[in-house]
């Protein structure tokens, strides 16, 4: 059984996707970050860095509870634990890796600061909202000339290199990026909201 601390967040949202296409039975626990839930004391036990997600698996790998904390190593860490959604071999483990790494230092970030320029700031910082934008729509269109390459998915078969982008992809319209310029991005969100687990997984919590 896996304890998954989350909110409503593309972070949180990475997680609850992964654990239902692996088949894992989890145990939903809220964390309600705009009442400041992740500083409390409990929660910061296991996630240091006081951000949701966080998971603790009651069935480590020595039998004894394991926590893990940020989403990019949850995701490695589920997928190695259940031999799913990362290749075995090495060229794909590398390639697959790779794209986890981009959404983790590129795409997270800066489309959360486009959220926040555009969306979130007290006052309007015309310069932030252009540079954020801006790298935001250049972050769409590495992700669509990926994608163009025909594979369906962003590298070889479906991973977690997907799982790991899609949910920042629901918010295209807080980032100013019109999806009409990225076709390739768009049949493959379709592929994505055609998969059941998907839909689950953004469906929590309720």
């Amino acid at each position: 059984m896996i304890d998954l601390y989350t909110w409503k967040t593309p972070n949180g949202r990475k997680i609850s996707i992964m654990l239902e296409e692996v088949g894992l039975a989890y145990t939903v626990h809220p964390v309600d970050i705009g009442k400041n839930e992740q500083f409390d004391p409990a929660f910061l036990a296991f996630s240091p860095n006081n951000r949701i997600p966080a998971i603790i698996d009651r069935d480590g790998p020595d039998g004894n509870p394991l926590s893990v904390f940020e989403s990019g190593a949850i995701l490695l860490y589920l997928a190695e634990k259940t031999g799913k959604l990362l290749p075995t071999e090495i060229r794909g483990r590398v390639a697959v890796t790779e794209w986890l790494m981009w959404q983790m230092g590129g795409v997270g970030p800066m489309f959360g600061q486009a959220h926040h320029f555009r969306r979130f700031a007290p006052e309007q910082v015309p310069y932030g909202i252009e540079r954020y934008t801006k790298e935001a729509t250049r972050l769409y269109g590495v992700l669509d000339r990926q994608l163009a390459k025909g594979t369906g998915y962003v590298v070889g078969d479906y991973s977690i290199a997907d799982i790991a982008i899609f949910p920042w992809t629901q918010t295209h319209e807080w980032q100013g990026v019109d999806l009409a310029h990225f076709p390739a991005v768009v049949a493959w969100r379709e592929r994505m909201l055609a998969r059941p687990a998907v839909i689950k997984g953004l469906a929590v919590p309720e």
